[in-house]
């Protein structure tokens, strides 16, 4: 039988290979810290051996990268992609979205719980080649998916908007498909996730073309804000609104996250310094 084979980055833009349920290759982290692991999972430091264990982890949870795999989960931060895009589904302000799943590749749905199942705990998905057992779940919650499977934001959008609906929202990871999705739809609400280590001038770029982006552990994302970022949502690892589309799916956000929050008027971005990622 033919391996499954993901190549995924996460906890510090660590490549780690998974194939048939297994962490078979686990590279040198790009940043020893991460605000979000440490509130999340208590991890201080960045290591081989804590990304293939925190990797390992998951699997075994929700059964990632495998056929067992969970698509409908929990939320997993109060800002985030899969967060903000399933507030936006729910209450009509996107008809459908397009992100991506390992074992499945590009998904579009309108299902708010399965764009949320999909994304809470999934760090980038570089590679996947396709799982039976997670697509079925997927088109069981209401998904549809590229045919072969694979990794392709602009199909996605070309596809959900053949399916008829209108206003999609997009998660992108590099400038070039951000570019072509705003090229197929004007209409496409662009979120630009997984943006770790990118150049100041595709940092200028991606603040052209998305409505939301993430700041991971980008420094030009984080100076570029002050004149470009219209709200902002976290400080650790921020998301910034850059248009009025962008700053009302965020808004709406906010108001379904149960812990207390402070709205206030200043300059942005607002960074505590002692809580950035660091390389």
């Amino acid at each position: 039988m033919k391996k499954d084979r993901h190549v995924l980055e996460t906890l510090g833009k660590t490549r780690v290979v998974v194939e048939s349920g297994k962490v078979v290759e686990v590279g040198k982290p790009l940043l020893k810290y991460c605000p979000l692991w440490e509130k999340k999972r208590g991890l201080k430091e960045l290591n081989e051996q804590v990304v293939k264990a925190n990797v390992e982890f998951r699997i075994q949870d929700f059964g990632m990268c495998t056929a067992n795999r969970e698509v409908e989960l929990e939320v997993f931060v109060g800002f985030g992609a899969s967060e903000t895009f399933m507030t936006a589904l729910r209450l009509g302000m996107l008809d459908a979205t397009v992100t991506v799943c390992e074992g499945a590749g590009t998904v579009i749905t309108s299902n708010p719980a399965l764009v949320q199942g999909i994304g809470a705990r999934l760090s980038g998905v570089i590679e996947t080649t396709p799982v039976e057992g997670i697509i079925k779940s997927v088109k069981a919650k209401g998904g549809e998916i590229l045919d072969p499977v694979q990794i392709n934001q602009a199909s996605g959008l070309q596809m959900a908007l053949r399916l008829g609906y209108e206003r999609v929202g997009v998660t992108v990871s590099t400038l070039e498909v951000a570019k072509q999705c705003k090229a197929i739809s004007e209409h496409a609400v662009i979120f630009g996730v997984h943006l770790t280590g990118i150049s100041r001038e595709e940092a200028e770029e991606f603040y052209e073309v998305a409505d939301l982006i993430t700041a991971g552990a980008s420094e030009y994302i984080r100076v570029l804000a002050k004149n470009k970022a219209i709200l902002q949502a976290g400080t650790a690892i921020p998301i910034f609104a850059l248009t009025p589309t962008g700053k009302e799916l965020l808004l709406e956000r906010a108001k379904e996250v149960k812990a207390a929050l402070l709205l206030n008027t200043m300059r942005l971005p607002v960074l505590r310094e002692e809580k950035q990622p660091m390389v």
